[in-house]
Formats: C-alpha cells, sequence, structure tokens
C-alpha cells in the first residue's frame, strides 16, 4: 500500500459507491472463512492456554532465588491473563500457531523459485550489473544481440568478481587476466594461453536462466531442475488497454521479510507518511477489515478494506517468494470500470539488505501523471521509503538480538496487522526450506553474522566488492545504504540522466548570471547596466532552482522533528 494508490483511493472515495461486479464480489471456489482460518474462536468461560507465553515479562530481571522467581512467575501469569481479555475483547490477534492439519504442507525449497532481479530498461548495455539474492551473488549482462545473460559473479579462474569486468564484442571479459566468456558461460578466449592450445573446457562460469516479462528480469535458481514456467510470475493488470504504470528499483537496508511486512501494513499509511504527496493524513486512521479468501503453501490472498469506505475493497495478494500485489477494482466517473494494482517485487539481497522493484499502475491515469516528470514520482517513492526506513531498520536489529518467534515479539490487533500475523504464518510452513527465517511461531536464524556473510575479508573489502554498475571508489557512486543517490539513484537510467542534465544547466546558469554581472560594470549606460544585472538575477534564480532539482532528486528526507 503506498501513497500513489491512497491518492487513487481518495479520488475516487468521492463518488457514491457502485454495484460490484458478481466477480469481484464472489471469493474463489476453494475459499475457506476467515473465521475458521485465521481468527481463532475464543472459549467464553476459560482464557486461551498460551503454549509459549512472553518472554519479555522477566527482562532486564535476575531470576536467582525463589522469591524473585515465583514474583517473575506471577506477573508472566498475570501479563498471559490480561492478554487473554484483551483477545476475547477481540482487539488482538491470537498468538497460537496454526492446526497441524493446515501446518502440513508440501516441502518448500527457496531455489526452486523466480526470483526478480531487475526492471530489465534499467539493466545497462555496456556494462555488467551486480546482484544478489540471499548470499547468492549474480552477474547479468546482455550480448551483443541484446539478449539478458546471468551467470554467477566469479571467473573461474581465480574467483575475480566478473561484475568488475567489462563487455567486449558481445562477450564478458573478467578484468584481472582477460578471460572472455560468452552468454552461455563457455570461456572463448585466455590471452594467456600458448598457440595451438585449447582452452579447458572446465573453464566455464556457471550459468543461470533468466526471463525477460512484462518488463522485469527473472532468475532460476535451482540446482537440479529446469526452470519451471508455471512458476513464473504473471500480472492480469499489465495486459488491460490503457493500463499505464511508474516502475523503480530501490536498495533498502533491512530484510526481505521486514520489507514485505511493511508493504503489506495498509495501517501505518496514514501515520507514517502523513501529507506525503498531499494524500495520507494522520486523522485518516482507522479500523481496517480483513477477508482471507485462499491459503496455499505458496502464500495467501484475501480482501481488505477501511471501515469508513467498506465499498471500496482491495484484493491482496502474497505468492512465494517474494512477491506482493495490491489490486483495486472501482467504476470511474463514467461508470467504466478501472483498475488501480500495486506490485512491489522484493528480492533478499542477504542479511539486513532487500531490493524492491515497486510498479503502480492504473487504467485511469491521474491529471499530475502527465504533467509532471517521471523523476518526481522517483523522488516521492525514495521519501516514502525514506520516512520508514528508521525503524523497519531497527525492528530488524531486534529481530536478530531477541531470537524468538514474532508471536512473542509482536501485539497484533485483528483491525490492522492480520496480513502480518498471516505472512509470518506462512514462513512458519516454508521456513524450513528458506535458508533462515523468522515466522509466527518457529524461527531459524542465520547461520552466520551478516557481517561476516557481506564482508568476510573485513569492511573495507565489503564495500570494495560490492559496487553498483555504475560508480567507483572516491565518488558519489560508492556504496552507501543510508544515500538516496546508492538507494535509488544509480539503479535509474531517467533519475541518472536528470541529475547530469540539471547539474549542467545549474553551472551554465552561473556562469551566464556571471558574465551578466561583470558586463553591467562594464556598461556604459544606466539602461543596460539594469537590465544586465536584471538578466543576472534571473539566471542566478534559475541556477539555483536546477540545484534544487539536483537536490530533490538526490537528499535524503528528514522528518521536521528530526532536523537540526
Amino acid at each position: 500500500m503506498s501513497l500513489l494508490q491512497v491518492f487513487i483511493l481518495r479520488s475516487i472515495e468521492a463518488s457514491p459507491p457502485t454495484k460490484r461486479r458478481a466477480a469481484d464480489m464472489t471469493p474463489p471456489a476453494a475459499t475457506v472463512p476467515l473465521a475458521s482460518l485465521l481468527l481463532l474462536r475464543l472459549s467464553s468461560t476459560a482464557a486461551p492456554r498460551l503454549k509459549n507465553p512472553p518472554s519479555t515479562a522477566c527482562h532486564g530481571v535476575r531470576c536467582a532465588g525463589g522469591g524473585r522467581r515465583q514474583r517473575r512467575l506471577g506477573r508472566r501469569r498475570a501479563a498471559v491473563v490480561e492478554e487473554a481479555g484483551a483477545q476475547e475483547d477481540g482487539v488482538l490477534l491470537p498468538k497460537e500457531g496454526e492446526e497441524p492439519a493446515a501446518a502440513a504442507e508440501e516441502r518448500y525449497d527457496w531455489r526452486e523459485e523466480w526470483y526478480p532481479l531487475y526492471l530489465s530498461k534499467e539493466v545497462p548495455d555496456d556494462a555488467a550489473l551486480p546482484v544478489t539474492v540471499f548470499d547468492r551473488q549474480l552477474v547479468l549482462w546482455r550480448d551483443a544481440h541484446g539478449v539478458l545473460r546471468c551467470h554467477e559473479d566469479r571467473c573461474p579462474h581465480r574467483l575475480a568478481k566478473l561484475s568488475e569486468g567489462q563487455l567486449v564484442d558481445g562477450k564478458l571479459e573478467c578484468l584481472y587476466h582477460g578471460w572472455q566468456f560468452d552468454g552461455e558461460g563457455k570461456c572463448v578466449k585466455i590471452p594467456q594461453l600458448p598457440e595451438g592450445a585449447k582452452i579447458p573446457r572446465s573453464a566455464c562460469a556457471r550459468r543461470y536462466e533468466v526471463r525477460d516479462s512484462q518488463g522485469v528480469v527473472w532468475a532460476w535458481l535451482s540446482d537440479a531442475n529446469p526452470p519451471d514456467e508455471r512458476k513464473l510470475p504473471w500480472f492480469e493488470p499489465y495486459a488491460r488497454a490503457g493500463f499505464t504504470d511508474i516502475s523503480t528499483v530501490h536498495e533498502l537496508p533491512y530484510d526481505h521479510s521486514i520489507l514485505l511486512e511493511n508493504l503489506m501494513d495498509p495501517a501505518h499509511v496514514p501515520i507514517s507518511h502523513d501529507r506525503t504527496d498531499w494524500t495520507a493524513k494522520r486523522e485518516d486512521a482507522q479500523p481496517l477489515f480483513f477477508e482471507l479468501t485462499e491459503r496455499t503453501a505458496r502464500g495467501f490472498a484475501g480482501y481488505w478494506g477501511r471501515t469508513r469506505a467498506p465499498h471500496l475493497r482491495n484484493l491482496l495478494r502474497f505468492e512465494a517468494p517474494c512477491v506482493l500485489t495490491n489490486t483495486l477494482e472501482f467504476a470511474g466517473k463514467d461508470g467504466s470500470p478501472q483498475c488501480f494494482s500495486a506490485h512491489f517485487l522484493c528480492r533478499p539481497a542477504g542479511q539486513g539488505r532487500s531490493v524492491l522493484i515497486v510498479r503502480f499502475g492504473s487504467t485511469a491515469r491521474s491529471p499530475l501523471a502527465k504533467v509532471l516528470p517521471a523523476w518526481y514520482f522517483h523522488q516521492n517513492a525514495c521519501k516514502v521509503f525514506e520516512q520508514d526506513m528508521g525503524f523497519l531498520s531497527s525492528q530488524n536489529e531486534v529481530l536478530l538480538r531477541e531470537k524468538v518467534p514474532t508471536r512473542e515479539l509482536y501485539l497484533n490487533l485483528r483491525s490492522s496487522d492480520t496480513w502480518v500475523a498471516e505472512y509470518r504464518k506462512w514462513m512458519d510452513r516454508a521456513g524450513h526450506g528458506m535458508p533462515y527465517y523468522f515466522g509466527h511461531s518457529s524461527l531459524s536464524p542465520p547461520p552466520v553474522p551478516a557481517v561476516v556473510e557481506q564482508a568476510p575479508a573485513g569492511a573495507a573489502a565489503g564495500i570494495s566488492a560490492s559496487f553498483p554498475a555504475k560508480g567507483g571508489v572516491g565518488t558519489t557512486h560508492a556504496p552507501n545504504p543510508t544515500n538516496r543517490y546508492f538507494r535509488h539513484v544509480v539503479h535509474c537510467k531517467g533519475c541518472r540522466a536528470s541529475v547530469r542534465k540539471y547539474t549542467t544547466l545549474k553551472n551554465a546558469f552561473a556562469a551566464l548570471a556571471a558574465a551578466a554581472v561583470a558586463a553591467a560594470i562594464l556598461a556604459a549606460t544606466r539602461q543596460w547596466k539594469v537590465i544586465l544585472l536584471a538578466s543576472s538575477a534571473v539566471l542566478a534564480a534559475a541556477s539555483y532552482a536546477c540545484d534544487a532539482v539536483v537536490s530533490l532528486i538526490t537528499t535524503n528526507f528528514i522528518r521536521t522533528h528530526r532536523r537540526l
């Protein structure tokens, strides 16, 4: 749920409720009522029995001694009773796990999936692009025919990163010793090889299958099985007539599960993004309704909406491993059916890191989208993620430090957190097939610390080995997850071009303003002095405006109460 979606919701909210189509109102044939799947009925005569009472009751208390232990247990029992009373009042979601029958699903394997690597339009034509899925490092590039290729990001010779290399005649060249590889990963040139000698057959770069589907590059990571085309995501709204979208790429400093949890939480939008883009308002915070309609081994789906606007029913769908969609069907002013759809493709890029491909599209294009440049919407999306960044990063920290399931840490409300609880319960079912996870009732922490995974040879080595496709040491492009330029601009051709254009214009206007001042000093008549000084003021203002645009594209958003 984003502020662009809120903008569309508010624009149609004023129109009278329309009669929804039967297809929108009728759940699928496999629908299971929410009450029987998600919300456990509580007995009116006894408090629910919690398998693992919250462990936070005795944090910071030394538990030695019988008296202290009894007081601690008393406080814990009191907390359980208090929590049970709140659940009976229908405020909190129950902390119990799923029924055994619901938890017994088919085995999940994170490698047997398609992962979103990048927007295909943003893949450089003249450079190799490093990408990461969990701890697996890949390199994405285009051959001489523009075909997308993907390999393991290391040279079989001496393990140098191929993404540091260059493209030569449609081949990927390792810049350490000049070995060149074709699109299939076969080594086709070794400069140091004696004349007449054959290239060893083992001198190959490991290849991964990729697909360009609806503008997104997907990679299949299985080591054992060929690509399963049935699992390749396909989004129906993009096939509709008149459907247009705004798509951006963002690198974010927290785990992809934290990111997904945040994106499926519409309750936070009015508070966290108050007055962002003039749409979200904190006074609009209200209870939400949720209706789970589908639960499978690969995810879940259901409807949600605001209690003050029950006729606007959003369909949210989570599909493994990292795809979240939110679709709203509504009637336009002329009664014609319209659709707004938000697609969040969240690539796990290692511990404490994720890459988000966010796509907002609609058949009813906003008038603002026709007037404002694309970089404006991009910087606004950056601002939204920056508004969430502080507390999402700290949430990631707490989960790693506490090492307990989320049911012992979260107080999930029925009226705001249903999808969050459902997502963590899905991780209970699928976590056994993931490198690490934090579920509702179970968890498996990462086997090694993030600092070891990402920089085993030291922090400087880790930074040096993780440059984006365009950038280098000592420049603005150097990796820095707290910097908007690194998180978005290096991933966006349009924003990079805008920064270059407005920087050039800023310098040109400043030079012309200085020249106008010099000419005014030398002017012989008072009339020319006034004209030249006025021109200088206008040129200086134009230079300042261009600088403001560059700053808007590249500078982090800081909340007013946090500014010095």
